[in-house]
């Protein structure tokens, strides 16, 4: 994700790409990429607008608490959050900064989710069951985008009882199945599915190349300067309904 949004940063007409923060320095597109311990210095030389983070949740904490000190505006499209971390980092960013945070970038994705929406509320009285597949390295499961896809369904059509996987004798009751898969090099996939007697209704969303969540990244980046301090989602961004 680094790379590509590095990429399409470096590409666009509209955005500058002033540098990076990774383990190990170096350097991409001619900008400085440097290792994290002089990351702080790097965002004060630049002076930069935004900063977007895709690492994952121990290291996000520490980028999203960096940039509210130094009045960097923030894209967050890292999951795994423990609701610990997620405290620090609307902490650190109340009052000081604005955010997007969103467990999926895909403009796509945002719109699946609101489908998902006027779905549950129709069919609240179906079994459900969401699946979702993700590269084989992906370290957090379920996604992120399948958790806001069970909050949305929670929401709607009411609590039920998560099971996740299923193995032995079984017998369903009012719960929701949720399934992972780890595979080769699944950019993501996620798919509900509605069923009852004599019939089953799916929704799915594929994303076929990382590009999808860059762009709607960069969507967010150019969207989140000058907003006032808070936390916002894609749905802020594309301007629909929460």
């Amino acid at each position: 994700m680094g790379q590509t949004i590095g990429r399409m940063v470096h590409e666009s007409s509209d955005l500058e790409l002033v540098g990076g923060i990774n383990l190990k320095p170096s350097t991409f597109f001619g900008v400085e990429i440097v290792e994290t311990r002089n990351a702080e210095d790097l965002l004060k030389r630049t002076k930069a607008d935004v900063l977007i983070d895709f690492t994952i949740a121990s290291a996000a904490v520490e980028n999203v608490k960096m940039a509210a000190r130094n009045n960097v505006a923030l894209v967050v499209g890292t999951t795994g959050f423990s609701p610990e971390q997620r405290g620090v980092m609307e902490t650190a960013i109340h009052g000081h900064v604005p955010a997007v945070i969103a467990s999926n970038f895909s403009v796509g994705v945002n719109i699946f989710w609101q489908l998902v929406r006027e779905s549950a509320k129709l069919l609240k009285d179906y079994d459900i069951e969401v699946i979702e597949a993700h590269h084989r390295n992906k370290k957090d499961a379920p996604s992120g985008t399948a958790k806001t896809i069970l909050q949305i369904i929670e929401d709607e059509a009411g609590a039920r009882k998560k099971v996740y996987g299923r193995e032995g004798m079984t017998e369903r009751q009012n719960e929701i199945g949720v399934h992972v898969i780890r595979g080769g090099d699944i950019v993501g996939d996620h798919k509900v599915m509605y069923s009852k007697n004599f019939e089953t209704i799916e929704l799915s969303h594929r994303a076929y190349d990382r590009s999808v969540f860059a762009s709607g990244a960069l969507l967010a980046a150019r969207w989140v300067v000058g907003k006032k301090p808070g936390i916002y989602g894609m749905s802020d961004v594309l301007g629909l309904k929460r």
